[in-house]
């Protein structure tokens, strides 16, 4: 079984949106919600295998590299409070992009002029913080673009100001529906506490009837002090 992460799901320049990649190995383990450890960065452009490792697990090679792995788990997480669309399209007037230069064409939250990426910019919903959202026009909708679009948001959750320089290092998700083409959807983030330089996040996908679709638990890595 092999994997390819084409250019367009890139999320720093040069390896896959850590959300995508996610989504993608998560289809190849039997389970409801699935734990997936980032160890590298996913090279863009090449094979990469999925091997399975036992008790239900998967793991993500670059030649024998290990990129990642996978396993059944569980989201233990409580669905986030409600946020109209109206509060997320207000909140993203207040999305800061703040952070290394590497993640401005990110799949999730960069900005690129082909405008092939999901362009979700969650911001401080006012009187709310640190609660984030934006909306999101659902478009191409897969199970990893589900992911994807959880990703970036709990950064901004985490985030003094902005996105910084952090990295996904977990994911645990579950996706109850694939939104349908066209369909309004709203992101939603919050932070979970931290320790040392692991910072977690809640972040969800409801649509603007409040129909809870995907929901996640993240654990992000701050950069070593220089």
């Amino acid at each position: 079984m092999e994997i390819v992460f084409e250019r367009r799901h890139r999320g720093p320049l040069t390896s896959a949106n850590g959300g995508y990649a996610s989504g993608r190995l998560a289809a190849y383990v039997d389970a409801p919600e699935v734990e997936v450890t980032l160890r590298l960065p996913p090279p863009l452009g090449r094979a990469l295998e999925v091997r399975e490792a036992g008790r239900g697990a998967v793991a993500l090679l670059d030649g024998e590299a290990l990129v990642a792995e996978a396993r059944p788990s569980e989201v233990a997480l409580h669905r986030p409070p409600s946020v109209t669309v109206a509060e997320a399209v207000d909140a993203a007037t207040r999305h800061v992009r703040v952070g290394s230069e590497v993640f401005r064409e990110c799949f999730t939250c960069g900005i690129r002029e082909e405008r092939d990426g999901l362009e979700i910019y969650a911001g401080p919903v006012p009187g709310r913080e640190p609660l984030h959202a934006a909306p999101w026009t659902a478009h191409d909708a897969t199970p990893e673009v589900v992911w994807a679009a959880v990703d970036c948001p709990g950064a901004y959750a985490v985030g003094v100001e902005g996105r910084g320089e952090i990295v996904l290092g977990r994911m645990t998700a579950r996706v109850d529906r694939v939104p349908e083409e066209g369909e309004e959807c709203v992101v939603v983030s919050w932070p979970l506490g931290e320790d040392g330089r692991k910072l977690y996040a809640g972040t969800a996908l409801v649509t603007a009837d409040g129909e809870l679709l995907a929901l996640a638990r993240q654990t992000w890595i701050e950069p070593r002090a220089a």
